[in-house]
């Protein structure tokens, strides 16, 4: 058993430190230039979110230190064939993968093996499964008109695998990470029109890694756009009987919100009240065509509205646009409308995947561990 640092070793990369199912940034907290290599024994295996740990007694120049492993949330690691019993005290396992930025004995595994033999012990599952080789129709309620979500007579499921996971302005392009990490941060000011002082604060939560995001930090719910930008998906309830659609949120908490289609009036306060849930507004909508338009308001400042940290004041107005295209495809289209953080009105857009025949994943954040 041993440990070398930070010495660059070569990684099958199973984990990707990129990748969108995390539900965290960790470049935050760890450091991709400074990588490292334990071989130990399995001490204690914590299993919860928002990400599982393995604590490892590593033999160090004559004495034993126990180290902590951060791995995905339980969730991702399940799909990816993990299960709370494959790794147990006293099974001997070998990690590569980011020492953590304040010199602590953390590291975030990107490649885990087990056993003497050096046997891949999983590889994890960062991709959509195959598309069908022929698109497949809309499905429809009775009376002809498209069907967001499941129907009676058709099989459960819940939207996922987002085409963008971060909030761009449409015809845009700036190079960033799943998690809105900017790859140059020359290019802030081209995500977006903001004012001033968003901008400057929009820089600075980039310039420190996005490690201030209160979704991580304090598990403040998925608000605004976010709830659209997380592998862990969503679900579109529609109560057609009482006129309303309930949006459940898989990335945080079993959270909800309603859109309301009964034509009431968009009314509701920033410190909330029965219709105003606070990070996710007021939502009213009604069909055009084929479309869902939403107009959604009411948000508190509590919270990061999409992912990569950029501001939003209680000003903040969403018009969003929900089609469903096929069974299989969701086309997200969004307006932001902030007069007290950007300059004008701008838009972005993308897609989701349908995955069929599954519940809804539900992600319960306990505590960061950070």
């Amino acid at each position: 058993m041993k440990f070398r640092s930070p010495v660059l070793v070569t990684s099958l990369a199973l984990i990707a430190y990129g990748n969108a199912i995390a539900h965290h940034p960790i470049l935050g907290k760890f450091d991709d230039g400074a990588r490292v290599h334990i071989e130990g024994i399995v001490s204690y295996v914590d299993w919860r979110n928002p990400h599982a740990h393995v604590f490892v007694n590593v033999a160090e120049a004559g004495e034993t230190l126990n180290w902590a492993v951060e791995l995905g949330s339980p969730l991702t690691l399940e799909a990816s064939g993990w299960s709370r019993e494959t790794l147990l005290p006293g099974d001997t396992i070998v990690v590569d993968g980011l020492r953590a930025r304040d010199g602590s004995r953390q590291v975030w595994g990107e490649t885990v093996t087990k056993g003497a033999g050096g046997a891949r012990l999983f590889a994890l599952q960062t991709t959509p499964r195959i598309s069908p080789a022929a698109s497949r129709p809309t499905p429809r309620w009775p009376d002809g008109s498209p069907a967001l979500g499941a129907t009676p007579d058709s099989s459960s499921g819940y939207w996922s695998y987002p085409s963008k996971t971060a909030l761009v302005e449409d015809g845009v392009e700036v190079a960033m990470n799943a998690y809105g990490l900017l790859e140059t941060l020359d290019d802030a000011e081209r995500v977006a029109p903001f004012k001033p002082w968003a901008l400057a604060l929009y820089r600075h939560r980039q310039q420190r890694q996005l490690r201030d995001d209160p979704m991580y930090l304090h598990c403040k719910p998925p608000g605004g756009v976010r709830q659209y930008q997380s592998d862990f998906g969503f679900q579109l309830i529609e109560d057609r009987e009482s006129e309303r659609i309930f949006v459940l949120i898989g990335s945080g908490n079993r959270n909800f919100r309603i859109i309301y289609l009964d034509g009431r009036e968009q009314v509701g306060l920033v410190t909330g009240d029965d219709d105003n849930p606070l990070y996710y507004g007021r939502s009213v909508g009604r069909w055009e065509g084929e479309t869902l338009e939403v107009d959604t308001r009411g948000f508190n400042e509590d919270f990061w509205f999409t992912e990569g940290g950029l501001p939003h004041t209680s000003q903040l107005r969403l018009t969003e646009r929900f089609t469903r295209t096929s069974l299989d495809t969701l086309e997200y289209a969004v307006t932001v409308n902030d007069p007290g953080a950007y300059t004008r009105s701008w838009s972005a857009s993308w897609t989701l995947r349908w995955v069929g025949n599954e519940d809804l994943p539900a992600h319960f954040c306990q505590h960061n561990r950070s």
